[in-house]
């Protein structure tokens, strides 16, 4: 794990979680054909962000590449910002940063491939799934144990409850 100096003040200042979605969120396979698109979220990955969510941390979704299975999926866990948008990520996170009034350094992002790398070089915490491409390992915080969809979203969100102390109190929920 290569996580840089600073990480757990970095972890504490996180108010909004962002994340790509194919090759983090998903393994990055679609599944096309028969009038429709398939795609596999891990369970964990989602159940985790409403654990952020409970700790008054924002979750959203930014991809490049509009899509009917993750606007389902989103919908589904109630994720707070969905963008889908052929937009360069940098653009279309700096229009919701200004909507939020809050800046990059309170950002944590999740990405995975050349697309996030402006996204990546600016968050107060950039994570990779350990599959990510070169360029984009580069730039992280933290390079994940897990490859993408299959658990590397649900490590970071760990780690960003475990550094706010709010880990303990969404594992007591459970535990009794």
């Amino acid at each position: 794990m290569s996580d840089s100096p600073g990480l757990e003040e970095r972890l504490r200042k996180i108010r909004l979680f962002l994340c790509d979605v194919d090759g983090v969120l998903t393994d990055g396979t679609v599944w096309m054909g028969g009038g429709g698109e398939m795609k596999r979220f891990h369970i964990r990955d989602g159940f985790s962000l409403r654990f952020l969510q409970q700790a008054g941390i924002r979750v959203g979704w930014i991809s490049a590449r509009p899509s009917p299975a993750t606007t389902e999926r989103a919908h589904d866990l109630k994720i707070d910002f969905l963008r889908q948008s052929p937009e360069p990520k940098v653009t279309v996170i700096e229009s919701l940063l200004r909507e939020l009034n809050l800046p990059w350094e309170q950002v944590s992002f999740i990405g995975d491939d050349l697309l996030d790398l402006g996204v990546l070089r600016r968050a107060g915490f950039a994570a990779v799934p350990s599959d990510a491409v070169p360029e984009a390992r580069e730039r992280a915080h933290h390079v994940c144990r897990h490859p993408g969809g299959h658990g590397a979203v649900r490590e970071v969100v760990e780690l960003i409850l475990k550094a706010q102390g709010h880990w303990d109190a969404a594992v007591a929920k459970f535990a009794s």
